[in-house]
């Protein structure tokens, strides 16, 4: 059974079925995804480390009737009963080997120095480290201070080129969204004029001659009016300075 799922922890089940089995050792390999050579190690306890054993029936992987039948036939190959749930870590910071943990402040010193711009969040997803340590190294109060040399995280396998990549250029763009946009100067904007109606400028010099018409013709009937007034006032005037002589008694 090549194409099934192997045991969540195949070591610990090899050694687990080879202490509580009399399952064969080429059965154990080839239900573990091992070699037969270690299932033999473990068996002679040659093996560099000893496995702590897991039981595969209380996970669910086999149960008692598959390992029976798998001991009645050493040509029989156990079936998985349950295929083991993949275990993905998605919270926490990351996770660093043992190794490389010492590594871990020489890398937060080369961020602090090189990128002051990364912030405390960014460099503990990089490094898996704490907003602690970090604030420590950058007040120099870190309990190692002394013997800490900055030093490329992806140097130190900290993490990769890409990922340091991915946070600078982040912070760049947090870093230009948060200056004041300079205020770019002003430039006159020409409107351009508004295209001429033909047709409207004829109306409007007709309506502008009609109107001259109208006001010529008023203050031609204004002056007649005032031509007549003066002329009769003048009679009057001339009447009054002339009076005509009364009639005496030969007119009568």
């Amino acid at each position: 059974m090549a194409d099934q799922p192997k045991p969540l922890m195949p070591h610990a089940t090899a050694s687990w079925l080879v202490d509580n089995t009399a399952l064969s050792f080429t059965q154990i390999a080839e239900f573990c995804g091992l070699h037969i050579l270690e299932v033999q190690a473990m068996a002679d306890d040659l093996a560099s480390s000893k496995y702590t054993g897991r039981d595969p029936v209380h996970s669910g992987e086999l149960t008692h009737q598959e390992i029976e039948r798998g001991q009645a036939d050493s040509e029989y190959a156990l079936v998985m009963q349950k295929a083991p749930v993949d275990v993905s870590r998605t919270k926490g910071p990351r996770y660093t080997p043992v190794s490389k943990r010492q590594d871990k402040p020489d890398g937060i010193a080369w961020i602090l120095r090189n990128h002051p711009e990364i912030s405390d969040a960014q460099i503990g997803r990089l490094i898996g480290t704490t907003r602690n340590t970090i604030n420590a190294i950058r007040e120099r109060s870190h309990w190692n201070i002394q013997n800490i040399q900055p030093k490329d995280p992806v140097t130190l396998g900290l993490c990769s080129q890409r990922e340091l990549d991915i946070a600078v250029e982040k912070a760049a763009k947090r870093a230009a969204a948060a200056a004041p946009a300079e205020e770019a100067p002003t430039e006159e904007i020409e409107v351009p004029a508004a295209p001429v109606d033909p047709r409207g400028d004829k109306e409007k010099l007709i309506a502008e001659l009609r109107q001259e018409r109208e006001e010529a013709a008023k203050a031609a009937v204004e002056a007649a009016q005032e031509a007549e007034a003066e002329a009769w006032l003048e009679a009057k005037r001339e009447s009054e300075a002339n009076p005509a002589p009364e009639p005496g008694p030969e007119d009568l």
